[in-house]
Parts: C-alpha cells; sequence; structure tokens
C-alpha cells in the first residue's frame, strides 16, 4: 500500500473546511430568509404614536404567520404581478392587536397602531372617548405618564392648559415645580368589548381635533386602527390619513420588544434594560 504524501494530505484539509464554510453560510443565510418571510420580521419604533405600549427606540419582532400572507408581508411583494391578491392562510385578526401595516395612501410606508374597528362596526370618539357601535368603551384613570421632553415627547400637558384638564394635586403640582423639564400626559387603562385591556394617554382633555369625531362605519373587509398616544397619531380617526386599512394590506401582529434604547444603540448606557424581552400587549 502506498503512503499519502504528507504535502498532499495538508493540501486536503483546507479545501474540506472551507466547503464546511461556505455550507455553514448558505444555510444560515436561508434559516434567515425563511425566518424574515415566513416567521417574524424585526421593526424599529420611530415615532411616539403608540406609547406607553411602544417607546422611541424600542426594537421589535412581528409574526407574519398570525394574519397569513399578502404581497405587502412579502419581501419583494411589489414585484408580484397584479393578480396576486388577497392572503394565503390568512387569519383574522381580533380586536385590540397591535398590528404593522402598510399605509393604504401610500404603499412606501409601514406604520404600526391598535386595531380598535372591526368590518361593520361603527366608531366614533366622543369627548376624547372611544365609542364603539354606540357605546364608549371603559376608561380607568391610573398615575400620570411623565418622561424627560427630551425625549422627543412630542405634545405635552403645559402650564397653558392646566387650568382645563382634570389633573390630580401631584400633577398639577409636578408640573408646577417641574414643568419645563418634564413632560406629563393623563393616562387610562381602556377596556374594549372583548375585554382587552391597554394603556392610552390624553395630553389635551376632549380638545383635540380627534376627540370628536362622526362615525365611521367600517367597510367588510377593512380595519379602523387608533394609536395609544390619542392626541398624537396619526391613523383611521382623521380624514385623509390612513382611512379604513384593506385586510391584504396587515404585514403582522407586534409580539416581543426584543431591545430597546432612548438614543443610539451602541450608546449602551441609553439602553432601557426593563423593556428588553417584554411582550405587547
Amino acid at each position: 500500500m502506498t503512503e499519502k504524501d504528507p504535502d498532499t494530505a495538508e493540501m486536503d484539509e483546507p479545501r474540506e473546511s472551507f466547503g464546511e464554510i461556505v455550507r455553514t453560510v448558505i444555510y444560515a443565510l436561508l434559516i434567515a430568509l425563511v425566518f424574515r418571510t415566513v416567521l417574524f420580521q424585526p421593526f424599529s419604533i420611530p415615532s411616539g404614536s403608540m406609547k406607553p405600549t411602544l417607546l422611541i427606540g424600542d426594537y421589535l419582532f412581528v409574526s407574519k404567520y398570525s394574519y397569513g400572507y399578502s404581497k405587502y408581508s412579502l419581501p419583494y411583494g411589489n414585484l408580484l404581478p397584479e393578480w396576486f391578491s388577497g392572503r394565503l392562510f390568512g387569519g383574522e385578526p381580533e380586536r385590540g392587536d397591535v398590528i404593522v401595516f402598510r399605509n393604504p395612501r401610500n404603499e412606501n410606508q409601514d406604520y404600526i397602531k391598535r386595531l380598535v374597528g372591526l368590518p361593520g362596526d361603527r366608531v366614533q370618539m366622543r369627548r376624547g372617548v372611544l365609542h364603539i357601535n354606540g357605546e364608549p368603551v371603559k376608561l380607568e384613570r391610573i398615575e400620570s405618564f411623565v418622561e424627560p421632553v427630551a425625549a422627543r415627547a412630542q405634545q405635552c400637558v403645559s402650564r397653558a392648559n392646566i387650568a382645563r384638564l382634570r389633573l390630580s394635586a401631584e400633577d398639577r403640582e409636578l408640573i408646577r415645580s417641574e414643568g419645563r423639564d418634564l413632560c406629563l400626559k393623563i393616562q387610562y387603562i381602556e377596556t374594549l368589548p372583548n375585554g382587552t385591556r391597554h394603556p392610552v394617554l390624553d395630553a389635551d382633555g376632549d380638545r383635540n381635533l380627534l376627540d370628536n369625531t362622526s362615525v365611521f362605519i367600517v367597510p367588510q373587509g377593512h380595519y379602523f386602527f387608533s394609536g395609544d398616544n390619542r392626541d398624537n397619531s396619526q391613523d383611521s380617526r382623521e380624514r385623509g390619513g390612513i382611512g379604513f386599512v384593506p385586510a391584504d394590506h396587515l404585514i403582522g401582529r407586534a409580539e416581543l420588544v426584543l431591545l430597546s434604547s432612548d438614543g443610539p444603540f451602541w450608546q449602551f448606557w441609553n439602553w432601557r434594560g426593563d423593556r428588553f424581552f417584554q411582550s405587547i400587549d
């Protein structure tokens, strides 16, 4: 038996190692592709329209399988032919779900809001209270939501409108003493007709343009969305806004805040560790 040349043996091993590396990279890319296409898609929160449920700088996972698949939930779905419409393996969303969807007025934009109106519902805002099919939803006042003004807090309760808001004595004193540095918003727990409970914010009493609306009748095959930060959200309540959202525009349900940072993510001192791996209700 002829012994194998040592030099040849040394040359064979790197070829096998390189092949393993290539296969590993291909497998990893395939797994990532399947993960993003079929299961979950990552999103980041750029605005405060869903405070306090979601904060600017939250990084979250959206489950794409929850409602099935449409051309809006698939990568490069805009390249699909016109006859491809509707949803495959579609599931029905539930009232109260936090959902990422494609803006029907601008299909280059993704929005994230809470589903409050189902097909056939009559939805209206009266004096800042959401009404569904003629009935007001239950609101329970809880502690105020307070954050630094520097945190891109948008509209805040200020000294100018303190007199006309239903503030506690503690809130009034807080604004008088530190109103230049803090942003305070009244906070409620809202209970939808199916029992879903979630927080909502009120920064302007009941005088915001979207606090009093006409009745919206949700068409079949469409949904009505609202932000939890009610006075700072562009949603279905706004005439000429996103309007009713067709079912095939749904991308997925927000499931989990993976990471969160109050600033550039590389600034680890701004990480909000208490929000890491937090489920979204």
